[in-house]
């Protein structure tokens, strides 16, 4: 079967990888793709097309005779790509535009978990200025979280340790419109004490199936210091979501999702990701994302055992429940190397090298993101230019092999964390 894969992060260049690698497929398309998807040959070749130029992918899909669609990015599926192609009764894995909500309106997101009784922080919406400014003037409550409700490429979350801070933030998204449209409507919220992770399961509507939770790192620094990032490495799985831990989500978050979406006519398919803050064993939502994290995708492809394709096949006629949904017995982590200025300002076009050795290393995988590939060079084109994922049978000699990894690959102004993991190695998250 052809496969499509709709998207140009490192996210996708790890579902274009684990795709091709089933017995399944004669072919994977990546659109618009990267530097790395369009090294991977054989099978995986890129196409020039937009993620959010909807009608030209379901009109490539047409041309090329494409069974399975995988969405990727967040932007895609707030444009509508699932309702286009399910028009047509294609294959496409991902929510239909209304369900995106979950993703796409924070305000819808909050306004939804309230009625339905799953667990997240206490919140209050403001739509202007001044509104925003009273209700800072007259809490003494701090740290705030305050997040612009659309989409900000994973960026429109601002943690106001006092009152300064958070008079700066509403400044920054209200007037100095730094996030656009996107702050149209700001949520400010209450702060939630523990440790983050993420838990993803895929989805027909009503059965489920999760893969191995993973913890991502968003701060720029190490020891989660300076500003948030799209996530700068992961690991999983993430022994801070014990089973326990997992049956509690099951139990009052997933479950209530899904059944909340199919009661308000809007049922959930797809990737449904769950950004969640544990304290005490005790989790709640911070946010949900309505596809794959980046670069969580990264370390939970790689440790599943089971044939993605069947998967995907299977939760798009109705036997989601019934097929084999294995991962493997491993660890996994991924550290990504930024540009120099991420997430601020940053040059692009920088000389990619990369040690030949590096394909030699066992259970090391290199996922492209920022990257360009063009007349014979690899450049560098975004903030996050490649994740480094290596896969052990412990987390601690996953991250060395990780680390040691990044040694193989050069670029002028490189930076990555240092402390991917180590919270968990040393027990302090636990």
């Amino acid at each position: 079967m052809k496969v499509l894969i709709i998207g140009s992060g490192a996210r996708e260049h790890a579902l274009a990888w684990t795709v091709a690698n089933s017995a399944k497929v004669s072919h994977v398309y990546v659109a618009p793709g990267n530097g790395g998807t369009a090294l991977m040959g054989g099978k995986v070749e890129n196409a020039a097309i937009k993620a959010t130029d909807i009608q030209a992918l379901y009109t490539f899909a047409e041309k090329k005779g494409v069974d399975l669609t995988v969405v990727g990015p967040e932007q895609s599926l707030e444009s509508g790509v699932v309702d286009l192609f399910r028009g047509s009764d294609k294959m496409i894995v991902g929510p239909l535009k209304d369900a995106a909500q979950l993703e796409t309106s924070k305000v819808f997101a909050k306004d939804f978990m309230k009625r339905h009784d799953i667990p997240t922080a206490s919140y209050s919406v403001f739509s202007d200025y001044d509104s925003a400014r009273a209700f800072l003037e007259n809490t003494t409550l701090f740290p705030q979280v305050i997040k612009a409700s659309g989409l900000a490429a994973g960026k429109g979350v601002i943690v106001a340790e006092n009152r300064d801070q958070a008079m700066q933030a509403i400044e920054d998204l209200f007037r100095k419109r730094i996030f656009g449209g996107a702050a149209d409507e700001v949520v400010v919220e209450s702060f939630l004490k523990g440790e983050e992770a993420s838990v993803f399961v895929l989805t027909d509507g009503k059965e489920y199936r999760f893969f191995l939770p993973s913890q991502d790192h968003k701060r720029i620094g190490d020891g989660d210091t300076g500003k948030n990032t799209g996530g700068m490495g992961a690991y999983a799985p993430a022994p801070l979501v014990s089973g326990e831990v997992l049956k509690k989500v099951e139990e009052r978050i997933v479950l209530p999702t899904l059944e909340g979406m199919r009661k308000e006519g809007t049922p959930y398919t797809g990737f449904l990701y769950i950004g969640l803050m544990i304290d005490k064993g005790e989790p709640s939502v911070v946010e949900f994302n309505v596809r794959l994290g980046d670069p969580e995708a990264q370390v939970v492809l790689p440790l599943l055992k089971s044939d993605l394709v069947e998967v995907f096949e299977a939760s798009l006629n109705g036997s989601l429940g019934e097929v084999p949904f294995e991962m493997k017995a491993q660890s996994a982590t991924t550290v990504v190397l930024a540009s120099k200025g991420y997430p601020e300002s940053y040059e692009k076009g920088k000389l990619i090298t990369i040690d030949p050795k590096l394909e030699a290393l066992d259970q090391v995988m290199l996922f492209h993101a920022g990257t360009s590939y063009v007349d014979g060079q690899l450049t560098t084109s975004g903030g996050r230019v490649l994740s480094l994922t290596a896969l052990a049978s412990t987390l601690n000699k996953s991250i060395e092999l990780a680390y040691n990894a990044v040694g193989f690959v050069h670029f002028e102004g490189s930076y990555c964390r240092r402390d991917i993991g180590a919270k968990a190695v040393s027990g302090s998250i636990l």
